[in-house]
């Protein structure tokens, strides 16, 4: 299970403040209704305010995030999921979203909550997607990640007493 060395329990984060966008691919809606579920208990907890945008699949969450954050957003909470199947198109989508997430992250200075799946077969995402009877939630766990860092990036651009 990849929740193996995951910390047990999350602080409480103080998200108020904070505009969130969770960008949520439209494939597997079980899996995916359960990341967006998880993710909104873990921003509501937080007090962040948030939005959801929908969009077809994983390979189009870069882009939407982008623009999310562009307009204003803090922090994206971007989740989808990415079955293998018999061809190499997983390959792709799956580093595209990771590529482009990434570079989002780092061309806007903005987190991004990286909760897209990759995985072999639907019952690895029921396990993951924070439903009953799951072992992780990975949208909460994404949320999370999101609102970290954007209450660090906020306190580090706060900060005057940086010798530079």
């Amino acid at each position: 299970m990849s929740g193996a060395g995951a910390p047990s329990t999350q602080e409480r984060i103080d998200g108020s403040g904070l505009k969130v966008v969770i960008v949520a691919g439209t494939w597997h809606e079980t899996i995916t209704d359960g990341l967006i579920a998880g993710a909104t208990r873990t921003l509501d907890d937080a007090g962040a305010s948030y939005s959801l945008v929908r969009v077809p699949g994983s390979f189009e969450l870069p882009v939407v995030s982008k623009a999310a954050l562009e307009a204003g957003a803090d922090a994206v909470v971007a989740l989808g999921v990415i079955i293998r199947g018999g061809t190499p198109h997983f390959e792709y989508v799956s580093a595209a979203a990771t590529d482009g997430l990434t570079r989002v992250a780092l061309d806007t200075g903005k987190p991004v909550g990286f909760g897209v799946l990759t995985l072999d077969d639907e019952a690895q995402g029921i396990d993951r997607a924070g439903l009953p009877g799951s072992k992780e939630d990975k949208g909460a766990e994404a949320a999370h990640a999101a609102l970290a860092t954007a209450v660090t990036l906020r306190e580090l651009r706060a900060r005057t007493d940086f010798a530079l």
